[in-house]
């Protein structure tokens, strides 16, 4: 899958946004899938990455981040502004942009800080 390259000026790549969907445990086969579907209506998905924290101690509301990055960075915006503050399995959406080279590191989880407590 091919991607344009659009980074802002802030060093955010525009084509990725994470938000939470799933709690803790509840990953399954299918969620990837599932994800790509219903992002697929904001444009083109190019991938679809699930990371979860599988610490006990760690918030379940912040436990599971699904990463989509879009072929435009129009498509993520859209996505992003649509998708914010949404419900999924009784959870809140939250989505943002995601850093170009945190992403391409594969550096997934909370930075110290991000996460109160954690």
């Amino acid at each position: 899958m091919s991607s344009s390259r659009f980074i802002s000026g802030n060093g955010y790549l525009q084509h990725f946004v994470f938000f939470l969907k799933v709690g803790p445990g509840e990953v399954d086969d299918e969620l990837e899938d599932e994800v790509g579907s219903e992002c697929a209506k904001y444009g083109t998905v190019t991938r679809v990455l699930i990371f979860e924290i599988t610490d006990p101690n760690f918030p379940a509301e912040a436990a599971v981040r699904i990463f989509v990055q879009f072929d435009r960075s129009e498509e993520t915006t859209k996505a992003l502004v649509d998708l914010e503050g949404r419900f999924f399995g009784g959870r809140m959406v939250k989505a943002t942009f995601y850093e170009e080279e945190k992403f391409s590191k594969n550096e997934l989880a909370p930075m110290p800080g991000e996460i109160p407590g954690f």
